[in-house]
């Protein structure tokens, strides 16, 4: 891509949508672009993942096409349907009206008036401002049969619709596949895509990143808050907190004017960093204390 020549645009690129990302994801991500390969992420629920496609559509200016996965999506689903509704209309008109042609109706049902255009194939239309970027968010929600049916559209960038027949991208689009791992998925796919393990980040890039999306925040504030979730990260917990939630939690700090952090202010908070009730029952009274404490411990002085 001319507007990305080196590893330090794509840095530059993301930085400019408030992403920060690590070199390796900058590498992997600069590879994908100027191959032409799609990019699989995987990694924990909350790292960025999804936020990656927003911010390099944001920052190429190209339209953002987003299939979120789920049990059951079907090819059908995910690349069109026919407007049934229109198309009975159509008929009844049709048929009223006593001018029907059989051939001339059937070609005019399964045309383009009629049809509904699902990510798949809207990423495969030509757009003004260039190749769209296609994010096929948490695809190991969905069974193997689809993930099956994504080998032609990965590797050949075109889709089949059976009343029409194949229809290819002119010019392909960026493609991003996350995956939370709640499954493996099947190699076939992986071989076709460029891959990166999304990892929580470390403490300066996390604060790093809270310095981008809660610029308000204090840098006193910013620093307890990224100590106290990364020692989080540390216990036992059934969903430990992600980027996402650091974000979110230092939010609903500033929003209640906190300073600094305290354990009543961590308890009264804690549905903003954690989801599951037995995890946020684990941090009352004295675990919240203990916690803040060795999180403290951890930072040098500014």
């Amino acid at each position: 891509m001319q507007s990305l020549n080196s590893i330090d645009d794509v840095e530059t690129l993301l930085g400019g949508q408030g992403y920060i990302c690590d070199r390796a994801l900058a590498t992997v991500l600069f590879l994908a672009l100027r191959l032409g390969r799609p990019l699989f992420l995987e990694g924990e629920a909350g790292v960025g993942k999804t936020e990656i496609a927003k911010a390099i559509a944001a920052g190429l200016g190209r339209r953002l096409i987003r299939l979120q996965c789920y049990e059951g999506l079907d090819a059908a689903s995910a690349v069109y349907e026919w407007n049934f509704a229109a198309q009975m209309v159509a008929i009844r008109t049709a048929e009223a009206s006593g001018t029907a042609d059989r051939e001339l109706l059937n070609a005019e049902l399964f045309g383009p008036d009629f049809l509904v255009e699902r990510p798949l194939l809207q990423a495969m239309r030509p757009q003004a401002a260039g190749a769209p970027v296609l994010l096929i968010d948490e695809l190991d929600r969905t069974d193997e049969p689809f993930e099956a049916f994504l080998l032609e559209a990965l590797s050949d960038f075109q889709v089949t619709i059976p009343e029409i027949g194949t229809i290819a991208a002119p010019e392909p689009p960026i493609v991003i596949v996350t995956s939370n791992r709640t499954r493996e998925v099947h190699d076939a796919l992986k071989r076709r895509c460029l891959y990166h393990w999304v990892d929580y980040p470390d403490f300066d890039r996390e604060i790093a990143i809270l310095e981008a999306r809660a610029p308000e925040a204090a840098a006193a504030l910013s620093r307890e808050i990224v100590a106290f979730v990364q020692q989080l990260r540390t216990e036992d917990l059934f969903k430990k907190p992600g980027v996402a939630e650091t974000i979110d939690w230092a939010k609903c700090l500033l929003a209640l004017d906190v300073l600094t952090l305290s354990p009543e202010t961590i308890s009264d908070t804690l549905g903003a960093v954690l989801k599951y009730q037995d995890d946020i029952a684990r941090l009352q009274g004295s675990e919240a204390q203990r916690l803040l404490d060795q999180a403290r411990a951890t930072l040098a002085p500014a």
